[in-house]
């Protein structure tokens, strides 16, 4: 068999795998959730959580895992490298469920200047502007063909590294003409993008890092297509002050994810008052997805119940 046949076989492998017949849990939620009770914000893990309680549901089952224990959202940022069968396999059993898609990663760079400075590889110290807006297009309309197919309404765009050979306002104008562009592309089939700033610490040479920076960008596109992604985690260790900054970015902020500081583990792990922020996202009136963008403090079963009681401790009330 050769390399081709071998993947093609393997892949149909997986999807067959994923989008098998309904399975129950070994874990019965009942033995690590005191409530399956809706959570009242929409709380959204993600495929990496309460594994050890879910172990060998498919994916389209553990989504049922996951609306047992009370949620109402899903996060999967890897939806768009899924064998197609299995996206919609976990659409359709979304669907079935009244569960709401969040984001999926359209496309982080982390290697290249492709936006700031239109450069596809910053070592060889090339301006290719055709190259960089033909790359972004064509990660563009992959993330509408994705949205298309699990009902997706965000996909997250991270713009990538610093140039180091442009002044800061140069990459500023770079970055905004190109998310112009992409706006174009998404907003016909009602996707929006949502820029994630990082933190400094673990992503020292990235371009976009701070809210207020993301905030100016947004108001530079102009677009309602293009938003921001205002994740907890990475703006406690940036900037802090995080209910002022969600109060003035307010109007360009259309997702929210957390995790708590320091480990980027679940709520009440670390510094961070998340009931009190979570508190004001709903007297704010937001009620949109709250992503669970982290890890967990303990990847055990008592950790799975862990996991579920930090967030009851935290809903609003």
């Amino acid at each position: 068999m050769d390399r081709r046949q071998f993947t093609k076989t393997a892949l149909s492998a997986l999807a067959g795998v994923a989008i098998a017949k309904t399975a129950t849990a070994q874990v019965p939620v009942s033995d690590i959730a005191k409530s399956t009770q809706p959570f009242k914000s929409k709380f959204s893990p993600n495929f990496g959580q309460l594994r050890e309680a879910s172990k060998g549901l498919s994916y389209p089952d553990k989504v049922k895992y996951f609306y047992d224990c009370g949620f109402r959202g899903l996060e999967d940022n890897g939806m768009p490298n899924r064998p197609v069968e299995v996206q919609e396999a976990i659409a359709k059993q979304m669907e079935k469920l009244g569960m709401e898609m969040g984001v999926f990663v359209a496309h982080a760079e982390w290697g290249n200047a492709s936006m700031t400075g239109n450069r596809m590889d910053l070592k060889k110290r090339v301006i290719d502007k055709k190259a960089s807006i033909e790359f972004w297009a064509n990660k563009m309309k992959r993330a509408v063909e994705v949205a298309k197919r699990v009902n997706a309404k965000w996909c997250t765009v991270v713009p990538g590294l610093e140039d180091p050979m442009l002044e800061p306002e140069y990459q500023f104008a770079n970055v905004a003409e190109h998310l112009k562009r992409c706006a174009e592309i998404v907003e016909k089939a009602g996707l929006t993008i949502v820029l994630e700033p990082l933190n400094i610490k673990n992503h020292p040479s990235l371009w976009l890092k701070r809210i207020p920076q993301a905030y100016a960008l947004c108001k530079a596109v102009g677009s309602p297509n293009v938003k921001i992604l205002n994740d907890l985690y990475h703006q406690q260790i940036t900037e802090g002050n995080l209910i002022n900054n969600i109060d003035a970015a307010w109007d360009e902020t259309a997702y929210i994810q957390v995790g708590d500081v320091p480990g980027r583990k679940e709520p009440t792990t670390g510094e961070i008052n998340y009931k009190k922020i979570f508190q004001h996202l709903w007297d704010k009136g937001y009620r949109g997805i709250i992503g669970m963008e982290h890890g967990q403090s303990d990847k055990t079963l008592a950790g799975d119940k862990k996991l579920l009681e930090a967030y009851r401790s935290v809903d609003v009330a």
